[in-house]
């Protein structure tokens, strides 16, 4: 009994000191912006692996964002998912093809505030990986086109802050621009059976610049507090995708007007 007795006092005495440390140790708060936003707008397509023909429609977007930053630090992690779908036709209207596409995007930016803390800039770079797929319901032989992507952009970020009728709104931009990556491609006259099924390689992994494959991509948003915990999003966002490889050009361009709301929250680290 008194062995049982002296463990107990032991793990008493372990556990004061535990909660003693915890509450003396420096308290680390990152935090955290969360976006979700869905949008519609329309879709231009071009793809000559499938057909020489321009496709635009109507497509839907969803995009989730999250800015991680500390109070200690000019430095701050971004990560994106954006998920689009879209119904394309042809001039004709007899054609169709169909369209889903997924990048995530994540990066790490500085920043600097200017005029008195009235203009935040950010600048950094993002690595961005894509998946998607383009579908013709017209051909028999090759119907689609797997696009696979993976790339590193230069990033700049624009937020202005203001209030107007006692009502705080904010101004962001973000721009990304293409440097360079690697994307898959068929080669030209090249079919899915040929790569997958005979395993002939014909330089289907490709070494994209901004010259060969000149993607960009822009979020203009405005930011209207509607209450201490709700804050809408209004924005456009303009996604550029575009490719000349293996004697095949390619495109797809989101058009897309963007509605969702902001949420902001932190996360307490102990540093033990």
């Amino acid at each position: 009994m008194k062995k049982m007795s002296n463990k107990r006092h032991a793990l008493l005495i372990s556990l004061s000191f535990i909660i003693c440390h915890l509450s003396l140790s420096p308290v680390a708060a990152q935090g955290v912006t969360a976006t979700y936003q869905f949008g519609i707008g329309q879709t231009n397509l071009l793809d000559t692996y499938l057909s020489q023909e321009k496709f635009s429609g109507l497509g839907l977007s969803f995009l989730e964002t999250r800015e991680h930053s500390t109070d200690q630090s000019r430095w701050s992690t971004h990560t994106q998912h954006q998920l689009s779908l879209s119904q394309a036709k042809d001039r004709s209207e007899l054609r169709k093809e169909l369209e889903g596409d997924y990048s995530l995007f994540i990066g790490r930016y500085y920043e600097w505030w200017l005029f008195e803390r009235k203009l935040r800039l950010q600048a950094g770079g993002l690595l961005n990986g894509n998946l998607g797929v383009i579908y013709n319901t017209s051909n028999s032989n090759n119907p689609a086109q797997a696009r696979l992507s993976l790339g590193l952009m230069p990033s700049a970020i624009a937020t202005m802050p203001f209030t107007l009728w006692k009502v705080k709104f904010k101004v962001r931009y973000q721009a990304d621009l293409p440097l360079a990556g690697v994307m898959f491609s068929p080669n030209y006259g090249q079919s899915y059976y040929e790569i997958f099924s005979l395993g002939d390689y014909d330089h289907n992994i490709v070494p994209t610049t901004f010259l060969s494959a000149p993607n960009f991509r822009q979020q203009l948003s405005v930011d209207c507090s509607i209450s201490r915990l709700l804050t809408l999003r209004l924005g456009y966002l303009g996604d550029y995708q575009q490719a000349d490889v293996n004697n095949l050009k390619s495109h797809v361009y989101h058009h897309r007007v963007m509605i969702g709301f902001v949420r902001k929250f932190s996360i307490i680290n102990h540093a033990l």
